[in-house]
């Protein structure tokens, strides 16, 4: 019945998308704490550069996005990320689309857990004498992470999905495979069932594992 998936790299393109989530995943937790750190931070123009970044991006489709770092970036302005082959510049620009995207969605996760810090604990921290940036690093962050890791769970996993998006720009991952099996196999329904199994081996364990961790380090107030 399954005859028809020989000849493709099925693992090879969720291997793909493994690799795109976990690349962008981490590149977007890192820009997305940095943009959670400026909409909460003491200097207007960062607060200000925070807040249009994050009410601009993630109201523009992520497609345009990915498409936009393609024709925008590699093919007009010639950014091609140290890459000299085609095929990877694609894997880096839509890591870079990705990122740029769903580092909106971090920040507001996270800047929603900053909220949930008692304000009394952050001014006992500058009474202290800590810097607004040590107070962030050592009292506020800790806590605002433990507090989203539910939230957090829910970017990741719609990241995993939206790798999908990468198959715009001929990145070889499971969506791009997926239709190319579609146009060449007459088991419409056989493929959507394989890919569809597949993406919830890749999200089910993580939000149960990352729902697991969110009990475990959960803030008691």
């Amino acid at each position: 019945m399954f005859d028809f998936l020989e000849g493709y790299d099925l693992l090879g393109a969720f291997w793909t998308t493994v690799q795109l989530t976990v690349y962008s995943a981490i590149g977007s937790l890192v820009w997305g704490t940095l943009l959670a750190a400026m909409r909460v931070g003491p200097v207007p123009l960062m607060r200000g550069f925070g807040t249009v970044y994050v009410n601009i991006v993630r109201n523009i489709p992520l497609t345009v996005i990915i498409v936009f770092t393609s024709l925008g970036l590699f093919q007009t302005l010639g950014v091609s990320l140290g890459a000299e082959d085609f095929t990877t510049v694609n894997f880096r620009l839509a890591v870079l689309g990705l990122t740029a995207y769903t580092s909106a969605f971090v920040c507001e996760a996270l800047r929603s857990g900053i909220n949930t810090v008692p304000l009394g604990q952050v001014e006992a921290a500058r009474a202290l004498g800590l810097s607004f940036t040590q107070t962030l690093r050592i009292v506020v962050l800790p806590q605002a992470f433990r507090s989203v890791v539910g939230p957090l769970a829910n970017v990741l996993i719609a990241l995993t999905k939206n790798t999908t998006v990468a198959a715009a720009i001929g990145v070889a991952e499971a969506a791009l495979l997926m239709r190319e099996m579609i146009e060449n196999e007459a088991q419409l329904l056989l493929v959507s069932a394989v890919f569809a199994v597949g993406f919830l081996c890749l999200t089910l364990p993580t939000g149960l594992l990352l729902g697991w961790i969110a009990k475990k380090v959960a803030v008691k107030r």
